[in-house]
């Protein structure tokens, strides 16, 4: 009965879970949140202290010791003899910057002494920027123009320039700290430094989190030299190699063996967060779609050739099945349901009871929610918008915030060209019935929850797996590896009800034009008071 391990690094924790490929089960699970087990990095939920709104950036070294802690759990738990393969998620676009010491450091370290401040000589740059940071806008625009416009970037590497992808923030660092970039061996992603931790040696990244750079040909696989060029001088010697998603990046280091007893065993290529959440929600076939509702809201699905947004709003990126993936991003997810409930003293039974009782369509108010500068519609300066709704009607901001996010994604994914008819709902809020019902009446469509809510780190599981036995013999059948692992609950579903989505059907557009005012592209709807509220982050 071998045990495989998944990792998933998020903006905000460290979770792992242990799966039983024989039973199809779940024997470990356990996410470590940052601000309360390493308080000592100062961050407020996963990001260190801003400067600007615009900036966002976290600590490599937390991530580090976050690995060392939950290994440490996880060998306590389990029997470390039995896991036969580890694979890992994370958060996409973050980037790690190595010196040249790492290299020979990594395979070198001393298990007698915690990780992180052996990592810490090792850093050519002390902080991570995040996918939150939105502070590249110049160096974007240097990099589309260099490579002959827009659309020839998202042609090639799936998306236009994006702030928070890694390329801009990479010229960024270039143009702020030549000194600081010349001295940095190695840029990795924080899925393929997570791994070099593991292996004790630099890791490749995969197709899925390469493509997340902006940097990647989604045609080839490999880096595409104008963008690189375009990026930074000499970046090409710098970055990671680019494997399949099912390779092996290495075995689990000396270091591991003796401080936890894990034995020599594969680590899978990780990925980013959306890649593996593809594969734990179950998303091998095209025509099936999730929605995370985590610190960012995010719509997903498989896609078998790479579809482009013409709009410039969505992503395609590599899937760990060989194929591609739709993928919409919205960044005022979970923080800004947070702000509300915050805003006016709720519990999150109080938020969901309001509401439940809080009529859909909300009596035609609008509430537009962008607490951070939001990535979809692009926003670059916080505030939030209302539109016939007061500052103190707490109800009407409830079901205000769940209205906009749900409306907003299901707007902004028209791209994906996909006839929704089920969705599966994963992330923290997909706990919460009273959201999904909103969604299902919003899309018109029935929406299921997970039995098992983790899906990066399910997913990253089910991945070390497929990969482990791939290497040992002919290529595993993705459904048979997430058979019994990923499985809607029937008892779960939510139906949509025809009153309500017909109310939404109505609504679209006039939340359409709402956003288009707010964006100061266009006039507010006649019958709507708009009022702005700037937010300082």
């Amino acid at each position: 009965m071998p045990y495989y391990l998944g990792f998933d690094s998020s903006t905000q924790s460290l979770t792992a879970i242990v799966i039983d490929s024989d039973a199809r089960r779940v024997v470990f699970e356990e996410s470590l949140v940052y601000d309360s087990v390493l308080p000592q990095y100062g961050t407020d939920h996963g990001i260190l202290p801003r400067s600007a709104p615009d900036l966002a950036v976290s600590s490599p070294l937390m991530w580090a010791e976050a690995i060392d802690l939950m290994l440490q759990r996880v060998t306590a738990a389990v029997d470390p003899g039995r896991i036969a393969g580890i694979s890992g998620s994370a958060q996409q676009h973050g980037s790690v910057y190595l010196n040249a010491a790492a290299a020979a450091a990594l395979g070198a370290l001393d298990p007698a002494r915690p990780l992180a401040p052996q990592v810490a000589p090792l850093l050519s740059r002390p902080v991570s920027p995040i996918w939150m940071d939105s502070s590249t806008g110049a160096e974007c625009a240097e990099i589309t123009g260099a490579v002959g416009g827009a659309e020839t970037l998202s042609r090639h590497t799936g998306s236009r320039a994006f702030e928070r992808f890694t390329g801009p923030q990479i010229r960024k660092f270039f143009k702020t700290d030549p000194a600081g970039y010349g001295s940095t061996d190695r840029v990795h992603l924080v899925s393929s430094f997570a791994a070099s931790l593991l292996i004790g040696a630099h890791a490749p990244l995969d197709p899925g989190d390469g493509s997340g750079m902006n940097l990647m040909d989604l045609t080839t696989g490999d880096w595409w030299p104008p963008a690189v060029a375009a990026t930074a001088p000499g970046l090409a010697a710098k970055l990671p190699r680019i494997a399949p998603a099912y390779s092996i990046a290495g075995t689990v280091s000396r270091y591991w063996q003796q401080r936890y007893g894990l034995p020599p065993v594969p680590v899978v290529t990780w990925s980013g967060d959306n890649p593996c959440s593809l594969i734990g929600t179950g998303l091998v076939r095209e025509g099936r779609i999730a929605i995370s509702l985590g610190t960012s809201d995010v719509i997903f699905g498989l896609i078998l050739e790479p579809r482009v947004d013409p709009t410039g709003t969505g992503h395609v990126f590599g899937a760990p099945t060989g194929d591609f993936m739709g993928l919409t991003v919205f960044k005022n997810g979970s923080l800004a349901r947070e702000r509300v409930r915050d805003e006016f003293g709720m519990t999150w039974q109080t938020f969901s009871q309001t509401l439940e009782n809080t009529p859909a369509g909300n009596g035609g108010r609008i509430f537009l929610p962008w607490y951070e500068p939001e990535i979809t519609p692009p926003v670059h300066t916080p505030g939030v918008h209302r539109y016939g709704l007061q500052k103190d009607d707490a109800a009407g901001h409830v079901r205000g915030v769940i209205e906009a996010q749900l409306m907003a994604i299901a707007r902004h994914s028209r791209w994906m060209a996909v006839n929704v008819d089920t969705i599966y709902a994963t992330g923290g809020a997909a706990a919460n019935r009273q959201i999904l019902q909103v969604m299902s009446d919003v899309f018109g469509a029935d929406v299921y929850q997970l039995e098992i809510g983790n899906s990066a780190a399910l997913g990253a599981a089910l991945r070390a797996r497929h990969g482990v036995e791939t290497a040992a013999g002919p290529a595993v059948d993705w459904d048979e590896v997430i058979r019994g692992l990923v499985e809607p609950m029937a008892s779960s579903r939510l139906r949509p009800r025809p009153a309500a989505h017909e109310v939404y059907r109505q609504l679209l557009p006039v939340h359409a034009a709402c956003e288009a005012h707010a964006l100061g592209k266009g006039p507010a709807p006649d019958h709507l008071t708009p009022s702005s509220t700037s937010i300082v982050s």
